[in-house]
């Protein structure tokens, strides 16, 4: 299992999920560059999901939807605000409609990926921060912390093709 932490911290309104690769920093990389890659892992195995827009570069936009076992569609999007590859991307994610527009882009969160060499390895930290306790605990409620979890455990899989 490739994450080795999961802390949520109601005082800084964060989520920090911390996993660790026997790969290098640009293979894991990959796994958020390449759309094709990300669909294999972003959303839990039972949601997959399909990115239909992908612009990986600072002010770009992604909007995907992830599928449910029961065909069910729940839809996101991305505006990414930085990228130092292959070591650091952040982006403002949120909630979308069947058409792929921000529903409320005000109830935006923050996402911060890091990786870096730890060893013989390379950790993946990702901090997703919230505007509020609220929105935090709405988050925990409908399952991200732990459809987290079980998103970034698929992708030892992914680095071992």
């Amino acid at each position: 299992m490739p994450v080795i932490s999961a802390t949520k911290d109601v005082d800084t309104l964060t989520m920090t999920f911390v996993a660790e690769f026997e790969a290098t920093v640009e293979r894991v990389w990959q796994i958020w560059a390449d759309p094709r890659k990300l669909e294999r892992w972003w959303g839990p195995p039972a949601w997959p999901a399909t990115f239909e827009r992908f612009e990986f570069e600072p002010g770009g936009q992604a909007r995907y939807y992830m599928t449910g076992p029961d065909g069910t569609k729940a839809h996101g999007w991305w505006t990414i605000t930085a990228i130092e590859a292959p070591h650091r991307l952040e982006f403002d994610d949120g909630f979308a409609d069947e058409n792929a527009e921000p529903i409320d882009p005000k109830d935006a969160m923050h996402d911060t990926v890091t990786i870096e060499a730890a060893g013989d390895r390379t950790r993946m930290t990702t901090v997703t921060s919230f505007s509020s306790v609220e929105q935090l605990e709405r988050m925990v409620e409908i399952g991200v912390e732990e459809g987290m979890r079980e998103a970034q455990n698929q992708i030892d899989e992914l680095l071992a093709a």
